[in-house]
């Protein structure tokens, strides 16, 4: 007969999930309520305006997703896409790949502009092929590309996209929380990310925030939008304003309880504080990675301190090495994804996983592995 799973404790340093804090895990312990309950859709409204603190945004239209980061993006492209539509799309590791499919499946015509993984994305670039395609309705980059490590002058990219009358898309599943997101400053139109990186709270849920502009464009669509169950214009009815919310579906109700405990503990500490915690845990973790003789993927200008890309060490197994790590010392890494297979490693230090205990952790098993 099976029983009961109890897993592992584990310290998780990969690229997502982190460790989740225990005032998140107690929050998701908490009684289940109705998905139409007035207590819930209070709980929702406070939802909104706590991502629009983490996102720095206005936005009417900013809610979580019921399913992952992966539906975050794709309720941002299936939404803002018809037929035909052309997408400019920045590629430097695998996030904008998937942008791309996102595209296709969708029925827009795709144009890529491609640049060296774990280097940023190329403001010229993209500029370039902007004026070389003045027919293009939207452009998209990631921000934070959880693959490379490496973050992207979102400011500039965005700019270029109002020049250019385009809406911009932008991914920052590995960015909010961890880095400034300036939504509204920059002028990005759809912006998505994940709830179990920097935000340390469990897997499962995508805040994503829509501007005015995108608004106005998908009320206006010609065509239905591809996914029913990410059409905005449905969603809206249950995210929107006012007691009174039409069914869509039933939200992940346990879920949202730890999402909004995170978002409060986000808003307790301060966006500054969170950013400067996560800066000063990159910085302690580089020097005893650099002591241990391991290199980093990502010029020092462009790291993300939350998703550290490193070069495996000469002679190392990746996988063997990954498995002694989690058997011995019940500590993960992340393997590299793509291009990066079998080469890099990348260790996160995402929201509660970025703290001093977690990197002597992390450093005392490296430097036991790699001793072998």
């Amino acid at each position: 007969m099976i029983s009961s799973f109890h897993p592992p404790v584990r310290t998780l340093m990969g690229p997502g999930p982190s460790d989740v804090h225990p005032r998140i895990l107690s929050a998701l312990g908490r009684p289940t309520i109705g998905h139409l309950d007035p207590a819930f859709i209070q709980m929702m409204d406070e939802v909104k305006e706590l991502l629009q603190y983490a996102f720095q945004t206005k936005n009417p239209l900013t809610l979580p997703i019921s399913a992952p980061g992966s539906a975050g993006m794709e309720a941002c492209f299936v939404n803002l896409i018809e037929p035909g539509d052309k997408v400019v799309v920045c590629v430097n590791g695998v996030f904008g790949i998937r942008m791309l499919e996102n595209v296709t499946r969708t029925g827009g015509v795709a144009v890529r502009v491609d640049d060296e993984w774990g280097k940023p994305v190329d403001p010229a670039k993209l500029a370039a092929a902007l004026e070389a395609n003045p027919d293009t309705k939207i452009m998209a980059f990631v921000h934070a590309e959880t693959s490379t490590g490496v973050c992207s002058d979102a400011a500039t990219l965005c700019a270029l996209g109002r020049k250019h009358d385009c809406l911009v898309i932008m991914d920052t599943v590995t960015g909010l929380g961890g880095v400034p997101v300036l939504v509204d400053e920059w002028g990005a139109d759809a912006v998505y990310s994940g709830s179990q990186k920097c935000l340390s709270c469990t897997p499962g849920l995508s805040p994503v925030t829509f501007s005015e502009r995108a608004v106005e464009v998908i009320r206006n669509r010609k065509t239905p939008v591809q996914s029913w169950f990410l059409d905005m214009n449905l969603v809206m009815g249950y995210w929107g304003e006012g007691a009174k919310r039409a069914y869509h579906h039933t939200a992940p109700i346990n879920a949202l309880y730890g999402l909004h405990e995170s978002l409060v503990m986000l808003q307790e500490e301060g966006l500054s504080a969170a950013f400067a915690r996560h800066r000063v845990m990159h910085e302690k973790l580089y020097a005893g990675l650099t002591e241990l003789g391991i290199r980093f993927v990502v010029d020092e200008e462009y790291r993300l301190p939350q998703l550290n890309a490193v070069w495996i060490p000469e002679g190392v197994d990746d996988a063997v090495a990954r498995t002694r790590l989690l058997n011995e010392f019940n500590l993960e890494i992340g393997a590299g994804l793509g291009a990066y297979a079998g080469k890099v490693w990348r260790i996160g230090l995402m929201g509660y996983s970025a703290k001093q205990e977690n990197i002597d952790l992390c450093l005392k098993a490296l430097s036991a592995v790699i001793a072998q």
